[in-house]
């Protein structure tokens, strides 16, 4: 089959999943769930969704926002780039004009409530009047909690009984102290007001971003109930794999499911990759083992060009350094000691330093025994591995 006519692909690398492709994670739904029943019957819930890069957050909060959207008004706010407490206001507007998942009576109401911050008619949608909205980014994060209120006074006679703000990708907002104390009063000024607006505040982040937090000020360690998203089991990446390769008329063979499995380690964000890949690769709607070897080389070497080569190899420029990535790249996990007795004076100098680095980097992670290390994704091993050949 030509490239030309294969169609869409039902993978989504580097994206949020759309819900109709969304798979598994029923303990993580059904806590998330009990929240936003509890704001729905006017009690506000703080929730901190956690779990490894990778790990499906951003697609799981995007899920629950579109299951709760006939009651909960959802602002999904992307917090990128954002380093003050004005940039988090500025970028929670900028979500609500965008949003697109609401019909056209919300919408417009919404829409109407913000059009001094909406531009000129664009070809897919509305321009943001930057200008007005940077002037008032002040005004709005200052009173945040009254703006939230009144966006959901705008849309109420709608059927919508609460909020459900979820603040994501916090990686540079963590490190300004001001966040957490911006988020503890969010949550206490709420509780004990007169009128608590019904709100399901969840942020999404590696579990380094709550310490962050909580290291900037102590009180935000018991205001959020965690809910920790776990890589999937084999189970639940199978089903993945054959109901999303399945829905395009593509069968794989049980070969080729244990290797899409193993490479994946039940990360989503490596599962769509490797399936789309797998997708394009395919010529005669059978995934087999030669597909699914083909596509893990091209996924691993995907994965190196644009994270190993543009962020540990620069990172680590020494020598010893390399050399070291070499040995521990045999296999998905190594004792620290064993790789000790084949290193050189020089390399077991820098080697405490190396690990130190490389967990920084997200490449490694402490195992489940004393001194083991475990490769975060099979595919960054599988590339430093070829790298070394």
């Amino acid at each position: 089959m030509s490239i030309a006519n294969k169609g869409r692909s039902p993978f989504y690398p580097g994206q949020p999943v759309p819900i109709e492709f969304f798979i598994g994670r029923m303990a993580e739904i059904q806590r998330i769930a009990r929240g936003i029943s509890q704001v729905e019957l006017g009690k506000p819930q703080a929730i901190f969704l956690t779990g490894e890069y990778g790990i499906g957050k951003s697609s799981l909060a995007s899920a629950m926002k579109y299951l709760a959207k006939e009651k909960l008004l959802g602002v999904h706010v992307l917090l990128g780039g954002a380093k003050t407490i004005e940039d988090v206001a500025t970028k929670t507007v900028e979500a609500v004009i965008k949003d697109q998942i609401y019909g056209t009576t919300i919408t417009e109401k919404t829409r109407n409530f913000l059009s001094r911050y909406i531009g000129n008619q664009e070809l897919f949608g509305f321009s943001i009047n930057l200008e007005n909205l940077k002037a008032d980014g002040p005004t709005i994060s200052h009173g945040y909690l009254p703006f939230l209120r009144e966006l959901l006074n705008r849309v109420k006679d709608t059927g919508i009984k609460g909020i459900m703000l979820i603040l994501d990708e916090l990686n540079g907002i963590t490190g300004n102290p001001q966040f957490a104390h911006f988020i503890k009063t969010l949550v206490d000024e709420n509780a004990l007001s007169s009128n608590p607006l019904p709100l399901l505040l969840m942020l999404c982040g590696v579990e380094e971003r709550r310490r962050e937090m909580i290291n900037h000020h102590q009180p935000i360690d018991r205001i959020f109930d965690i809910v920790r998203v776990e890589s999937m089991n084999k189970e639940e990446m199978k089903d993945f794999f054959n109901k999303t390769f399945n829905s395009v008329g593509i069968q794989v063979t049980k070969g080729a499911m244990i290797t899409l499995c193993h490479y994946s380690a039940g990360f989503p964000k490596i599962m769509h990759l490797l399936g789309d890949i797998i997708f394009w690769i395919d010529n005669d709607q059978l995934i087999n083992g030669d597909d699914a070897a083909a596509g893990i080389i091209k996924a691993a070497l995907a994965v190196g060009e644009k994270f190993v080569d543009q962020q540990v190899y620069k990172a680590l420029q020494s020598k010893d350094y390399h050399s070291i990535l070499k040995k521990i790249s045999k296999g998905n996990s190594f004792q620290k000691g064993n790789i000790e007795k084949d290193l050189s004076e020089g390399e077991r100098k820098k080697l405490h330093n190396f690990l130190r680095r490389m967990k920084k980097l997200n490449v490694l992670k402490s195992g489940d025994e004393r001194g083991e290390y475990v490769f975060n994704s099979r595919l960054v091993r599988l590339y430093m591995l070829l790298k070394s050949l």
